[in-house]
């Protein structure tokens, strides 16, 4: 068995490692696919060296098979395709409490908090398990976390069919808030200077707009008849978009803000005020949203293909790593951790 460890300083070991037998409530798992997000990158990058604590297995949008289950565990069996969403709540906070343990105020996310699945084997509670249906394969199942967070923007956004969206940033997750919302019935426009991104939306099916060369602001008042955007969704984590999105948003528009700003931005709040606007956060996922993802794949209503990059082994994990670095534009670089099914 063998586990991939993060070093610090943009290096990775890879080392023998021991399964975990489960305890009480838990399951192991031989892991098939390990998909790169951004997250991992900033680890990568040193910039959660203090969450990490290296050396450290990271990673945590994947897929597997279960190997054995602890006692009491109900639901799952040897064989069972599955992912993990990588949340473990305490249970006993305000915010559990109130059911949102997702967003628990001692949320232990597996993957920076505690040990991730870049390894041959993973033991983690079954609570945090979805089963795949038998016709998705592992290679397939490594998207469903990300596009489980799409799903949750777009839940928190309250869109609806026919409505209009403009998605300000095209990497990942824009594309995948992008095929969510149209498989809503939305008309979608995706907002992005990258050719190389506006190209992947546009032979998704998603109209664009590229703000460097055009004025967003015109081109969505003239595409929705003087009205603005019903929905959107700050996923560039720039100033440029946060001035875009009140601009650009209707009379009551609601404001969803995916992008993780590291500091604070000015926002225009007197279009709040004199739109009635609304603006809501969206962070990580709900049990929810994993089944809401793997029900969008599993019955054909999005084709996800096209957001595999490249394949690495775990062998070649730095190589993976060096690969989205060089190449920011890719869409989801996944790494095979063994599992096969």
């Amino acid at each position: 068995m063998k586990a991939a460890q993060y070093l610090g300083d943009s290096k990775f070991g890879v080392v023998a490692s021991t399964p975990i037998s489960p305890n009480a409530g838990e399951v192991s798992l031989d892991v098939g696919y390990v998909g790169i997000c951004g997250t991992d990158m900033h680890i990568y990058h040193g910039a959660m060296d203090h969450r990490v604590c290296p050396p450290s297995v990271i990673g945590h949008e994947m897929s597997g098979t279960v190997r054995e289950v602890g006692a009491g565990v109900e639901g799952f069996r040897a064989g069972d395709k599955v992912v993990v969403r990588p949340l473990d709540h305490c249970g006993v906070c305000p915010a559990c409490d109130a059911g949102n343990t997702h967003i628990c105020h001692n949320l232990n996310f597996m993957g920076i908090d505690s040990s991730g699945a870049l390894q041959n084997s993973w033991t983690v509670k079954a609570r945090t398990l979805h089963k795949l249906p038998d016709h998705i394969d592992l290679r397939t199942g490594a998207i469903i976390e990300p596009l489980a967070v799409a799903c949750h923007d777009v839940a928190r956004a309250r869109v609806k069919s026919g409505e209009d969206i403009v998605i300000l940033g095209g990497g990942p997750i824009g594309q995948l808030i992008a095929q969510v919302a149209k498989a809503e019935g939305a008309n979608v426009l995706i907002s992005e200077i990258n050719e190389t991104r506006l190209k992947f939306a546009e032979d998704n099916n998603i109209d664009t707009i590229n703000p460097a060369k055009e004025d967003i602001e015109s081109v969505v008042m003239e595409r929705t008849k003087g009205k603005g955007a019903d929905v959107v969704f700050e996923v560039a984590g720039v100033a440029p978009a946060v001035k875009a999105m009140t601009e650009i948003a209707a009379v009551r528009g609601r404001i969803c803000i995916v992008a993780i700003h590291s500091q604070p931005a000015e926002v225009d709040l007197f279009k709040f005020f004199w739109r009635e606007l609304e603006l809501v956060g969206a962070r990580v996922y709900e049990a929810t949203d994993y089944d809401k993802a793997i029900d969008l794949i599993a019955t054909g209503k999005l084709d996800v293909e096209p957001f595999f990059t490249g394949e690495f082994t775990l062998d070649q994990v730095g190589d993976a790593f060096h690969a989205l670095d060089t190449n920011p534009t890719g869409m989801k670089y996944i790494i095979n951790c063994g599992a096969s099914r």
